[in-house]
């Protein structure tokens, strides 16, 4: 089955779900992929326009769920294309119907610093989750 990379918008509280849990959700999880110009004639041909405009708006999006002075935090992942819909409003926004399961997540993006711009994001590893939510939070989960 064929792949999309979506983009998650998270805060804290979804983070802490994805390492009780292991995965994100409940469904439908909102998002950003960068579906086929096809699909929204908004969006141009080139692929990587299409994949750094989701990107950016997981980005924005990030940026409205955090608490104040937290910083954004976007999750990359893999999901199966037939769980990814389009959303009406926005030109990137999808739900999936599915939950995202943690081996589905490639990375994570987060700001350099609480109020970043979308070019300070850094990436973290999927391996790293801890350190990306000590980061968010101020302090290291609990083992």
């Amino acid at each position: 089955m064929p792949l999309v990379r979506v983009y998650l918008p998270l805060d804290s509280s979804a983070l802490d779900g994805l390492r009780r849990t292991g995965e994100l959700g409940p469904a439908p999880v909102l998002g950003h992929a960068a579906v086929p110009a096809s699909t929204r004639p908004g969006l141009g041909n080139d692929d990587e326009e299409r994949e750094y405009a989701a990107w950016s708006a997981a980005a924005t999006d990030a940026a409205e769920r955090a608490a104040e002075g937290e910083r954004r935090v976007v999750a990359s992942a893999d999901v199966d294309a037939a769980v990814v819909r389009p959303v009406t409003d926005g030109e990137t926004a999808v739900e999936l119907d599915s939950v995202v399961a943690l081996p589905r997540i490639a990375s994570f993006h987060i700001d350099e610093q609480p109020g970043g711009e979308v070019a300070d994001l850094l990436w973290y590893d999927v391996t790293e989750l801890d350190d990306v939510i000590a980061l968010v939070t101020g302090s290291k989960p609990d083992a």
